[in-house]
């Protein structure tokens, strides 16, 4: 990546940074990350990142989207109600 390039990159993500939810680690999180290793073939990454989005989502999964390039991640989310993206 060019110079150019890396400025652009960190202008863009400051700039979504101001939109996102940030989910931190906590007692809830990790329960549900240890439920989600339970039911589903996951690695621990992507447990607390699926229980992440369900904490973010209050558990209701149906009007939220879960944007991933991750066949694990992606299969485990839409049992768990996600809709997914990219379809």
């Amino acid at each position: 990546m060019t110079a150019s390039g890396e400025r652009q990159a960190r202008r863009a993500v400051t700039t979504l940074a101001e939109a996102w939810s940030e989910v931190l680690p906590s007692e809830p999180l990790r329960q549900r990350g240890e439920r989600l290793l339970a039911v589903h073939p996951l690695r621990a990454a992507e447990a607390f990142q699926l229980a992440a989005a369900l904490l973010w989502s209050r558990g209701d999964t149906t009007n939220h989207v879960l944007v991933s390039f991750d066949e694990r991640l992606r299969d485990a989310a839409g049992r768990e109600g996600f809709r997914l993206e990219p379809e």
